[in-house]
């Protein structure tokens, strides 16, 4: 039995769509027999679709995702359209239409289908270049970049600028908002002034604030255009200025209003008189540049008046660029007037450095400068965060505000990673460094680096400008002597950083480099830069875990290195961000397909891969989220530090890069080893509301079920169940063939057992084969087995695998897995009866099809009902989708009145240029078909000449 919420729902809409336009009989598709058994899902009131278990908003656009092995249809795309209903109430309908006939024309003469789209699109090569050079033509800073380029081009720092950075997917959009105190109602204002500055990637809102002159919020709230609530997020307690969250899952209305800049945001506290300080959020120029920040607050109480000033050095010369956004400096009487005259002035202490007089206007608040020519002294002060701007308006009543200039704070993590495919002559050595800053107010900055499985002494860290030439490096900074050697580490502050070098570090523009005995100028190289902050605390205040080539088992002489950051919270559930660098596209082939790798996390012992658990495949350089369904077995191993975190690349499956995770945690309720592995099942059962609250979570025979969990389904305790993202699949037990003569069969088991034969008058009692009474828990179907027990393995999604049969030794609770060897055959044509099945088998004489009656009153367990059409057990068939008709790359078949559906398996390839054809389930390598088109064109030549 399987449910699956996304095909049963474009059945729906397609067939409600066709009967409601006097089309129905065009529906040839029968409805497939997946209708899923769900309880509505709760949108909080508002108004939307939903479809497939899922929530969207009005307006919102996506692909219906049919679960395994459909996949997503991205031919396929549906519209949650807005609708009234009879008493004006707004509401949601869902329309599905085919996109394929609406692809724009290629405009070359060979254009390929590439995995995950619709269209085809023209090969991948000047194309790109050209959109590449077109996204940074308005950029000033990397027209000069390129102008003084003339680097020797036998090394790398290619990670400087690399096209991963910049891929649309990885894209980013910058925002920033000034909170104010509400000066227009009648409540007395605030004194708060707030910098929000937002950083939006494909559906999430990341957000870094810092406050002045406020206690600590107790929310940030934000509104739309209307003036509702959109978004609320409770800030957590602590004494810190600054407040990270992140907005997920953007819905694409409020996507909109972000981009027209007609969202706004609120933060109130909670404690002593309430106050309340709000702005707008817009798009601003000068967020791509900015490297030093000053929040602008008025002495005044309860002014309501505040600002930020945005600044940058120029890359030549030591010119400040500047730009004031102000709030409520202007008062109403005021505002009549075109012009306001204010003062600009750069201070140390109270001596004046600069001043600028210039005129503001009452609808346009904002105001851009350059003090040109810094000189020592003042670039020192810049530096040490003791520069003051100050913003007065003139006339006979002043008002002034100001604040200290500061590097650019956020909520980011400024890091590294180290790694031999990015040093200066590219190497494989599997060695890596990490290297994890924090700049402070004052200039210092706090570093800490940890270096593993370099080939050599190190005798050189460094931190370093990007070299004009390979034999010129510069070097700002080293920290060579606070370099341990027995550790491997290096922890300490550079007290001394220039103004310049703060602005280069928060621009992605410094290098650290480790140099070794075998390599003088450099084994090791990662670019210093700032991971955007994704809601994951550890970053910020934790050292990474290390990612090697030389932690594999066996070592791997690998370019890449990674670094990440585990954490386990209080729910038990584990967060994870991974960074990998150094992976090349000559030497990793999966980058061609845009995939660097697969991360997962397990136990140390290389004997037993019981406890490995897929994290993610993962694009760009980095990869990060939450593993909810968790065994107690892996939480003990990360306790105990036992366990690992490993990436995969399609060159190196068993591991590129791996490093030791010890994440100390209380996930046994405190008793540790008290627990007994028959309870392990009982151990995570969540609050029904919030399982409710999970997008993932399944509701099968009146109860909800977390993803990834298992269960006997109360209908038969034959029968193992699995949640995979809202789908329920439910798969027969399996038994295994027995070898012994006497079997038995107990009322409490699915399978028969052996009987010892010397107590052969006893047929009751099952075979005692050894003393080991715990027997043996395997982590597949999470179920305990008797000692000496035979079984196939459960492995969701798949369910039972046929071809393996696991066996459990009694004497050491060890579960030993080994493949079924198949019996040797006699007849000529051995077919293997679905694919699921291991082995082939002799067909019996073909019996002739059961008439629809006839298959009707046949055994229930034996047929299949797919749709309107029924099947014999082991018949198989191509499914029928309404949009996309018939499924030729699916196979289902009929196992023992259960429908299953399996997606063809397409072979590894390890050829760069990569094509799909139409008429084809499986990509294939361009060259090898340009190859069989040239042997076809032989025959038809001959062909025409005996004509």
């Amino acid at each position: 039995m399987q449910t699956r919420g996304a095909l049963s729902s474009l059945m729906c809409v397609m067939s409600c769509a066709w009967l409601h336009s006097g089309l129905a009989s065009r529906l040839k598709s029968p409805i497939l027999p997946i209708q899923s058994e769900r309880e509505p899902l709760t949108s909080k009131g508002m108004s939307g679709c939903s479809f497939g278990g899922r929530f969207y908003s009005l307006e919102d656009t996506w692909h219906p995702d049919l679960g395994e092995p459909f996949g997503v249809m991205h031919c396929v795309k549906c519209y949650c359209e807005t609708q009234r209903g009879r008493k004006g109430k707004v509401l949601g309908k869902v329309s599905c239409k085919n996109i394929k006939q609406d692809c724009p024309e290629p405009s070359c003469d060979d254009p390929v289908l590439l995995p995950g789209q619709c269209c085809k699109t023209c090969p991948k090569g000047d194309v790109d270049r050209k959109q590449v050079e077109a996204m940074f033509d308005g950029f000033e800073y990397f027209q000069e970049k390129e102008k003084e380029d003339d680097l020797h081009k036998t090394y790398n720092d290619r990670s400087y600028l690399s096209s991963e950075d910049i891929s649309p997917g990885e894209s980013r959009t910058d925002f920033v908002a000034v909170l104010t105190g509400v000066t227009d109602s009648w409540l007395p204002s605030s004194s708060g002034v707030a910098r929000a500055r937002f950083s939006f990637t494909r559906t999430s809102l990341t957000f870094s604030i810092t406050y002045q002159r406020i206690g600590r919020p107790s929310r940030v709230v934000f509104l739309d255009s209307d003036g509702n609530t959109a978004f609320e997020y409770k800030t957590p307690k602590g004494d810190s200025d600054m407040i990270c969250g992140v907005w997920k899952n953007l819905p694409q209305s409020h996507v909109r209003q972000l981009q027209a800049e007609q969202l706004r945001v609120t933060m109130t506290t909670a404690t002593g008189r309430r106050e309340v300080i709000e702005g707008k959020i817009i798009k601003h120029r000068a967020l791509f540049a900015e490297t030093f920040s000053s929040t602008l607050t008025s002495e005044e109480e309860h002014s309501g008046m505040g600002g930020i000033a945005m600044l940058t050095l120029s890359d030549t010369e030591n010119n400040l660029h500047f730009v004031l956004i102000l709030q409520g400096l202007i008062q109403h009487r005021e505002r009549d007037s075109p012009l306001v005259p204010i003062q600009v002035r750069l201070q140390y202490r109270q001596h004046v450095l600069r001043e600028i007089h210039a005129n503001i206007t009452t609808y346009d608040t904002d105001f851009a400068e350059v003090l040109t020519d810094l000189n020592s002294r003042e670039l020192f002060w810049l530096s040490r965060g003791q520069l003051v701007i100050t913003v007065e308006t003139e006339g006979q009543d002043p008002r002034h505000i100001s604040g200290f200039i500061t590097g650019r704070k956020s909520c980011d993590t400024i890091q590294s990673v180290m790694s031999s495919g990015d040093a200066l002559t590219a190497g494989k050595t599997g060695g890596v460094g990490s290297a994890f800053f924090h700049l402070h107010d004052n200039g210092t900055l706090d570093y800490q680096v940890q270096l593993v499985g370099v080939s050599s002494e190190v005798v050189g860290l460094t931190i370093e400008l990007k070299p004009r030439r390979r034999s010129k490096r510069s070097v700002l900074y080293d920290l060579t002597p606070e370099f341990d050697r027995p550790s491997g580490r290096a922890a300490g502050s550079w007290s001394r950083v220039e103004a310049r070098h703060i602005h280069m570090l928060l621009q992605n523009e410094l290098f650290i480099n480790v140099a070794t005995a075998h390599s003088q100028e450099g084994e090791l190289r990662g670019q210093i830069k700032a991971l955007l902050y994704s809601g994951l605390e550890a970053p910020r205040h934790e050292i990474p875990v290390p990612l090697a080539g030389q932690f594999v088992a066996p070592p791997v002489l690998t370019s890449a290195g990674g670094h990440a950051w585990v954490s386990v919270d209080e729910r038990c559930h584990l967060h994870y961000e991974i960074v990998v660098a150094g992976l090349s596209k000559a030497d990793d082939l999966t980058v061609n397909a845009h995939l660097h790798g697969l991360a997962e996390i397990g136990e140390l012992d290389e004997r037993s891969t019981n406890h490995k658990r897929l994290l993610t495949g993962f694009y760009g350089s980095q990869a990060q989220g939450v593993l909810k369904d968790i065994s107690v077995e892996l939480l003990r191993h990360l306790d105990r530090g036992t366990a690992f975190i490993q990436v995969s690349t399609k060159v190196n499956t068993r591991g590129e890069i791996r490093g030791r995770v010890h994440v100390p945690n209380n996930c046994e309720f405190g008793t540790k080893g008290e627990v007994e592995l028959a309870e392990f099942d009982d151990l995570f059962v969540r609050d029904p509301e919030e399982l409710k609250k999970d997008p993932h979570t399944c509701f099968f025979e009146s109860q909800h079920h977390a993803h990834g969990s298992l269960w006997t389904p109360n209908y038969n305790h034959c029968f193992t169940c699995s949640c995979q993202k809202r789908t329920v699949i439910c798969d027969p037990v399996i038994c295994p063939v027995l070898t012994c003569s006497r079997t038995i069969q107990p009322d409490d088991k699915c399978c028969p057992m052996c009987v010892e034969r010397k107590n052969s008058k006893d047929m009751k009692a099952p075979e005692r084969l050894d003393e080991h009474p715990e027997g043996c828990y395997f982590e597949g179907d999470q179920k305990m087995h008797a000692p000496g027990s035979t079984w196939h393995p459960f492995v969701p999604p798949f369910g039972y695998i046929k071809c393996a049969l696991c066996t459990c030794k009694g004497a050491t609770g060890e579960v030993h897995c080994e493949k079924v060897t198949c019996p040797a055959l006699t007849c000529s044509r051995p077919v293997r009866r679905s694919p699921s099945d291991c082995c082939k088998e002799c067909l019996e004489e073909d019996k002739p099809p059961l008439e629809h009656a006839d298959m009707m009153q046949a055994d229930g367990t034996s047929h299949c009902k797919f749709g309107k059409n029924f099947y014999q057990n082991s018949d198989n068939w191509h499914p029928r989708v309404p949009l996309m008709g018939e499924m030729k790359c699916i196979t289902c078949w009929c196992d023992h009145g259960v429908t299953k559906c399996q997606r063809k398996q397409c072979p590894v390839l390890t050829c760069s240029n990569i094509t799909r054809r139409e008429d084809m389930c499986c990509p294939e390598c361009q060259d090898s078909k340009e190859e069989e088109e040239e042997l076809m064109k032989v025959p038809e030549k001959k062909n025409s000449w005996r004509h």
